[in-house]
């Protein structure tokens, strides 16, 4: 790697060739803020709080675009330049509607923290031509849009582009006129949004953030005739902990269901057992596909974004989408018929709560075809920042809180249905039955290395028995576009393909807790977060194969039959929508 010497604050350092003044202030350990900037997607230099000095430079510089050279001289901190980003910073407040005490991002905004920290005047500034109060975009089931609160930042608008290769959003107008808004500006719901909500988790204050259901399950537990029960996702039990200061990494699995337990929930239940059930289901669904010539190569139906996108822009795919509702889908299913007769409950009272990683996952408890004898099999879907917002609001002290176990009979789920929260634990949680079945013994190794890590996209090939099965895996839709393009042209020859909505998969999810730009930038978040869940398939879990998990062997004992039976397709299987563009 070519080095460059630098001066940064009078300290010389040698950093890498070609890095920009903000990249090699960090290689010195020294934090520019930014608000616009996202590494990888968003690096336009707009909101010019990041400005510094550069000797022989004409004026201040934007750090995050522009690059070092041999012997640049760098200031960060001098006091011209912290009264430049503060006047900066105050003219950002002057069209910023400043209701800090009220927004669902006080004491995790951006922009808030930045303004305390420079000690800004918020009203120093005001325009003569005072901006109109906008409409607060309320048409989508998952997410809000408040452009009152919109700094221009840009991060959304990168994150629906680059990220997912969708442009739901961008800007329209100039100048002072700007603003962010779908084409048209139509409501969001009407757009081809997936409700993915990646541009939540880059938004730096509270223009975008999630449709709070929290108050629909309050007041369900208030109401004495109702039975609320919980089940929660792999992932949320990954990242919950950072809601309340745990550093990213940290499985709090045990304080979790604590503290659901005293928020009311009349049972709290781990969602890995309605993952193994996915999996009995998809991994028999793929090969009943390939031994009668079905639909291939056939593509995972986990994820809600990932659908919604498959039927806008390549509705000729549906076909190729398992028909196996997501693990969240099931749950609901079974509980409000086999474990409501098990447990001697009315399914009518039953109001059926999932804690996901995953906005998008409200839009899938509204699909059709997810119904259970008239009634949703879920009725409420909440976000890990939403659970967390509710035990803080019930003065519940989280960190203090000793480890408890879910609820039985729905305790148990395998280390297979652990890792469907990362890219790739789903296809290497099915490879894990699939290839059981067709070998018909035991796997001497249960990990399927080529398939796990955070790539945008990955191919392996296995054989299993008789069968040379070619797999992929995506996760962020802008990913899947170049994997499906390179299938339809002949590029990819596979059978069977994993994709995730949300880049990482559902440990980066847009439900997930918001982490700031300086942590975004610097900390792979998915890793991370992902190693939580393999950690808990390799070391905690006493079963590592959804067909091995008891339970499941139960329910199809005593209630479903078999994998794809006529019952499992009339409780577990759902259609798709060709919507197009």
């Amino acid at each position: 790697m070519d080095m460059v010497n630098v001066k940064i604050n009078g300290v010389e350092y040698s950093v890498p060739a070609g890095v920009t003044v903000l990249e090699a202030c960090r290689y010195a350990n020294i934090d520019i803020p930014t608000l616009c900037y996202l590494k990888d997607i968003n690096q336009i230099g707009a909101c010019r709080i990041c400005l510094v000095e550069v000797k022989g430079a004409r004026g201040m510089v934007a750090a995050c675009v522009y690059p070092v050279n041999e012997g640049m001289e760098i200031t960060t901190n001098s006091p011209k330049i912290r009264n430049i980003r503060k006047t900066n910073l105050e003219l950002v407040l002057s069209a910023h509607e400043k209701k800090c005490l009220s927004c669902i991002r006080s004491t995790t905004c951006e922009l808030q923290k930045l303004a305390q920290e420079y000690k800004c005047e918020e009203d120093k500034f005001c325009y003569s031509k005072k901006k109109e109060h906008e409409n607060i975009d309320d048409s989508s089931v998952s997410i809000i849009r408040d452009n009152n609160k919109c700094i221009l930042c840009r991060r959304c608008v990168a994150a629906c582009e680059k990220l997912q290769g969708i442009r739901a959003i961008g800007t329209v107008n100039r100048g002072y006129d700007s603003k962010i808004a779908p084409q048209f500006e139509l409501p969001l719901a009407e757009t081809t949004c997936i409700n993915c909500g990646q541009c939540i988790v880059a938004c730096p204050v509270g223009a975008l953030h999630e449709k709070d259901d929290t108050q629909r399950i309050l007041d369900a537990i208030a109401d004495p005739e109702k039975h609320v029960a919980i089940c929660c996702a792999p992932s949320v039990r990954a990242t919950i902990g950072e809601c309340f200061g745990y550093e990213p990494g940290t499985d709090t699995e045990g304080k979790m269901v604590a503290a659901l337990k005293r928020l009311g929930f009349d049972g709290v239940y781990d969602m890995n057992f309605t993952a193994d059930l996915t999996i009995m289901e998809e991994a028999t669904e793929f090969l009943g596909r390939v031994k009668n010539g079905g639909v291939l190569p056939m593509i995972t139906s986990c994820s809600p974004g990932w659908v919604k996108y498959c039927e806008h822009y390549f509705p000729e795919m549906t076909e190729n989408l398992s028909t196996c509702k997501s693990p969240q889908q099931m749950f609901g299913a079974v509980y409000k018929t086999y474990f409501a007769e098990k447990l001697g409950l009315d399914p009518q009272k039953i109001v059926f709560v999932s804690a996901i990683p995953c906005t998008a996952k409200k839009f899938e408890v509204t699909r059709p075809g997810q119904d259970v004898d008239g009634m949703p099999g879920v009725d409420i879907a909440v976000t890990t920042r939403e659970l967390g917002r509710m035990i803080q609001q019930a003065g519940i002290d989280f960190k203090a809180l000793e480890d408890e176990k879910f609820d039985q009979p729905i305790d148990i789920g395998s280390g297979a249905g652990a890792i469907f929260g990362a890219t790739g634990g789903v296809m290497e949680a099915a490879l894990r039955t699939a290839a059981e079945v067709i070998e018909g013994k035991p796997l001497e190794k249960l990990d399927f290395d080529e398939v796990r890590g955070t790539e945008g996209i990955k191919f392996a090939a296995y054989k299993l028995g008789d069968i040379n099965l070619k797999v992929a895996v995506a996760s962020g839709t802008a990913n899947a576009y170049k994997l499906l393009k390179g299938v339809q042209d002949g590029t990819y020859d596979v059978q069977f393909i994993e994709i995730m909505a949300c880049p990482g998969g559902c440990v980066n999810g847009g439900g997930q807790p918001t982490q700031p730009a300086i942590v975004r930038n610097t900390v792979d978040l998915k890793a991370k977060r992902a190693s939580v869940l393999y950690k808990a398939d390799s070391d905690k879990l006493e079963y590592r194969k959804s067909h091995e998990n008891p339970i499941i062997k139960k329910i199809y004992a005593e209630f479903l039959g078999e994998p794809n039976s006529h019952k499992s397709h009339e409780l577990l299987h759902t259609h798709y929508i060709k919507r197009g563009k």
